[in-house]
């Protein structure tokens, strides 16, 4: 969407203030945490394909309103629109994925499948960056609109044409004991037969797999612990800058963390055995490399696109745990949990950061956000060591 990189510049011609630039964030966050599980309960109780094409949908409908009619309450409820489309696609496209895979016989092939897909959609992020500036000169925003608009409603099309086997089943729910801690044991449980499914039974269900299940809640926290790297990608621009190079170079570098992030995504599903130390190593490229950025050094900026690389191969993984371990009757729901202690934890690092700013420079705060993917290291390891082996 070639609107992406420009639409605070859209805001800012349109006489919007920073203190109301800043609001509309907040907006768009706060409609991203109140809507991301309960999309993932609606994604378990009715159609999951339908969500994933109503999606874009709205988000196409809010760019549309932000194209005809510029002005801080439409671009608030653009904003809303966004956050809803993106938490109806949260949760439900990894369930409708993951479960189609597993009727397939091909659940192992995951991790492998959604990292190519993240990868192509951070390749398509850097295509819709490029061709944002001549088509900006050519029709200006309302051309920019326009071809956003267009890649939503293709987007959503898309959407439509993926296959959805799951149909509603009759029976009798698991009982609490049956829920799945091991890979081996979701395949049996899914075989069991249960009532058609509810928003109340769904609710339950899931709930019932986090709080009895030691193994989903840490495939669960450790999602979402790499998933809070995605928050530090609004400040590369700012490390890429601190080495001190020209203006014009500075997309460069930031491209190179990007082409890292790509080819995470397209590693992932291989070497799935050196999940534990790979956040040790991504901790130790992202500080070794923040610092020699701080210092001047360009080059810097490649340990750090190593390290961005490391952690998207790491969150495929990772997604690909947990999904071994919950059942499809509540897949979309418990995995919108994950998305939404993303979103909970990338505020946390927003305010962090920001308040960090105030006595440190950009290298520094990269370097000590390193950190704690170096002590998960230790978690896994002490993890997997009471566990028997398994993390």
């Amino acid at each position: 969407m070639p609107l992406y990189p420009v639409y605070a510049l859209l805001f800012a011609d349109s006489g919007l203030s920073p203190a109301q630039v800043s609001s509309l964030f907040v907006i768009w966050s706060v409609t991203a945490v109140v809507f991301e599980v309960p999309s993932g309960v609606w994604a378990d109780v009715f159609s999951r394909r339908r969500l994933l094409a109503l999606g874009p949908l709205l988000t196409a409908a809010g760019f549309a309103l932000w194209t005809l009619f510029p002005s801080y309450p439409v671009f608030a409820a653009g904003f809303v629109l966004w956050g809803l489309g993106s938490s109806l696609r949260s949760g439900t496209w990894e369930a409708l994925v993951y479960e189609e895979l597993r009727l397939r016989g091909a659940k192992a092939s995951y991790a492998r499948l959604v990292g190519r897909a993240e990868a192509v959609g951070t390749t398509a992020v850097l295509v819709a960056t490029a061709v944002a500036a001549p088509v900006m000169r050519a029709g200006g925003y309302a051309a920019l609109g326009a071809v956003s608009v267009a890649a939503c409603l293709l987007c959503a099309a898309v959407s439509w044409t993926l296959p959805e086997s799951r149909a509603p089943r009759s029976g009798s729910a698991p009982s609490p004991s049956s829920l799945p801690d091991d890979p081996d044991a979701e395949d049996e449980g899914e075989e069991d037969e249960e009532e058609e499914p509810s928003l109340r039974r769904v609710v339950s269900e899931g709930w019932g797999q986090v709080r009895r299940s030691p193994g989903v809640r840490g495939a669960l926290a450790l999602s979402v612990v790499l998933m809070g790297v995605t928050a530090l990608d609004e400040y590369v621009p700012y490390l890429a800058a601190s080495t001190g190079v020209a203006a014009a170079a500075v997309p460069l570098l930031v491209l190179l963390v990007s082409a890292g992030d790509a080819a995470g995504g397209w590693a992932a599903g291989r070497g799935l055995r050196w999940l534990v130390p790979a956040p040790a190593v991504a901790g130790v490229c992202m500080a070794a490399g923040a610092l020699a950025a701080a210092a001047g050094r360009a080059e810097g900026l490649l340990l750090v696109g190593a390290a961005f690389g490391i952690l998207q191969w790491a969150m495929a993984a990772a997604d690909a745990r947990l999904q071994e371990r919950i059942t499809d009757r509540s897949r979309a729901t418990v995995t919108s949990l994950a998305g939404w202690g993303s979103e909970v934890l990338s505020v946390a690092i927003f305010a962090a950061y920001g308040a960090g700013s105030l006595w440190a420079g950009h290298g520094v705060l990269f370097a000590v956000a390193g950190v704690p993917y170096m002590v998960m290291t230790a978690f896994l390891c002490c993890s997997a060591r009471r566990r028997g082996g398994r993390v």
